[in-house]
């Protein structure tokens, strides 16, 4: 049987990347067939446990450690367990420096270690969609973090604060008591020597889950929902590929084809010069394999990267489905139980993952956190204001689905990429302010505004179109979140000016009111600022 150019150029490189891209399709196989089993890890009993191990638990290492390590600084006793061992991939993190220095700004790095984390830098950026103009922006998700580094580095600070790494550990099942949570834990086959030294259940005041968009604890929480739109995404990082020291941070080079439209991303590595191809589709059961969109990939990147395939020599590949739903961030399902990062859907659905979305939230929720934990605030409503709704993210569906084609509608073929050249063009005429945020995810009333209107106003042919693509009803809930964004900003503006009133409240006062103050700041993306 003839080997297809995935086949032939993945089994070229190092730790057999075939195999785990053929596990990840059988899971979005399941996913979009809708045959994935809804787990019942989470369980509930009347009975106190009495004793506790630990304040926190957090299950899931790789961003887990963020919160664990700031925790445990603050004093408490916080376990992560982790089914593997706690290292961070070799593919760089991709962020801005302004979002990375937050991790200094809350002790979890020194100014060192946050350059030595820094592993590649590069300027300017590109944002270009198929026969329309070029914008390019600078400093704006150009840095690229060392996974390796920084995962050691804070989990070195994490022990010496007292904190306790558990790996090759895994989560199997908690039982929620009303003092506490009883964690199962399954040991690896690899930790054979070390097996005694691990318990096989853990007690502790709060839960965190940190496992990722397919925890089995989000899942039972989300009920076997079928999430509302997928990013799916494949790339390499290679050499061979000409001297490019800037990136692509949103490009098209094509029109829609086969109900999708394709975008890529680029930048330098380290060891090479990484490239991504994704698309935002739903779950439905036509739609591609990643294997076969790889075979896209690779038809399309000789001339998207002007390189022959013969040229490059693949040093990773990189691929991945990321689930999005509506209802997120998702709230707590049971007492002392909360989700972090991936499981909790607090990025937005443009996103591929959540460590900037994380990153971005750090500073609100290791202190909400500790406060819960100072207070004993760990019901499920005290824990759901630590994700709160937030109408900058919800905004944003409509643009997803506005780049995305549903398997029966036809579309005109480079409709997505007219309609996002305008609405570009109009954002890089109002200037850095309204155009860097949102590439960061960040959507501000003002500036979602003044683009809209000039995009209404200049293209109203193209944004008539956006209506039977998406469909009124889509475009009707997306006017509740819009208008919903500039109350926040509104309900922001009061609340910080009576912020010294909030910080004067005792205890469980104090633990609401901030809560919803950030609710209001981070939901208006008003805790961006361009200085």
């Amino acid at each position: 049987m003839t080997q297809t150019t995935t086949e032939r150029l993945l089994a070229e490189v190092a730790g057999n990347p075939l195999q785990g891209l053929r596990r990840a399709d059988a899971l979005w196989h399941q996913l979009r067939h809708g045959t994935l089993t809804t787990p019942a890890v989470i369980s509930e009993s009347t009975q106190p446990l009495e004793h506790l191990d630990w304040d926190v638990l957090i299950c899931g290492g790789t961003l887990g450690i963020l919160v664990g390590c700031g925790l445990a600084q603050q004093g408490w006793r916080v376990a992560i367990l982790e089914r593997g061992a706690l290292r961070g991939r070799d593919q760089e993190w991709n962020i801005s420096r302004k979002e990375i220095q937050a991790l200094v700004t809350l002790g979890l790095l020194t100014e060192a270690e946050l350059e030595r984390a820094i592993a590649t830098t590069y300027n300017p950026g590109r944002i270009a969609f198929h026969q329309g103009k070029e914008f390019w922006v600078r400093d704006v998700l150009n840095i690229g973090i060392d996974p390796v580094y920084l995962l050691e580095t804070l989990k070195t600070r994490f022990l010496a604060a007292g904190g306790v790494l558990l790996e090759h550990a895994a989560f199997e099942a908690a039982t929620v008591h009303p003092d506490g949570v009883q964690v199962q834990i399954g040991r690896s086959a690899v930790q054979a020597d070390s097996a005694a030294s691990h318990p096989n259940r853990i007690s502790t005041r709060l839960l965190i889950d940190a496992m990722g968009h397919f925890s089995p604890i989000a899942r039972q929480a989300r009920a076997g929902q079928q999430p509302d739109a997928v990013c799916m995404v494949v790339g390499t990082c290679a050499t061979g590929l000409p001297q490019n020291d800037s990136g692509d941070l949103f490009v098209s080079m094509t029109p829609v084809a086969q109900q999708r439209q394709y975008f890529w991303e680029a930048f330098p590595a380290r060891d090479g010069r990484t490239t991504y191809l994704f698309t935002y589709v739903d779950a439905h059961p036509d739609r591609p394999s990643l294997e076969a969109m790889f075979e896209d990939y690779f038809r399309l990147l000789p001339e998207y990267q002007q390189v022959e395939l013969a040229q490059l020599h693949i040093v990773r590949s990189l691929f991945g489905v990321f689930p999005c739903y509506r209802n997120s961030p998702l709230q707590p399902q049971w007492h002392r139980v909360m989700h972090l990062g991936d499981s909790s859907g607090s990025q937005s659905p443009l996103s591929f993952g959540g460590f900037g979305a994380l990153i971005r939230h750090l500073p609100r929720l290791i202190p909400g956190i500790h406060e819960a934990l100072t207070a004993d605030l760990l019901n499920r409503s005290a824990l759901g204001l630590l994700h709160p709704y937030q109408p900058g993210l919800s905004v944003t569906w409509l643009f997803q689905q506005s780049m995305s084609v549903g398997m029966a509608q036809k579309l005109p073929p480079d409709q997505i990429n007219h309609l996002l050249s305008a609405v570009f063009a109009e954002m890089s005429a109002l200037g850095d302010p309204v155009l860097k945020p949102f590439l960061q995810d960040v959507v501000q009333f003002p500036a979602l505004f003044q683009t809209l209107m000039l995009t209404s106003i200049r293209h109203p042919a193209l944004v008539l179109k956006i209506v039977p693509q998406v469909g009124l009803p889509a475009l009707l809930d997306w006017l509740r979140h819009y208008a919903s964004l500039g109350a926040y900003a509104s309900l922001a503006a009061l609340g910080t000016g009576v912020e010294s009133r909030i910080q004067a409240l005792p205890g469980r006062s104090h633990y609401y009111a901030q809560r919803w103050l950030e609710s209001w700041i981070y939901g208006a993306g008003l805790d961006y600022h361009s200085d």
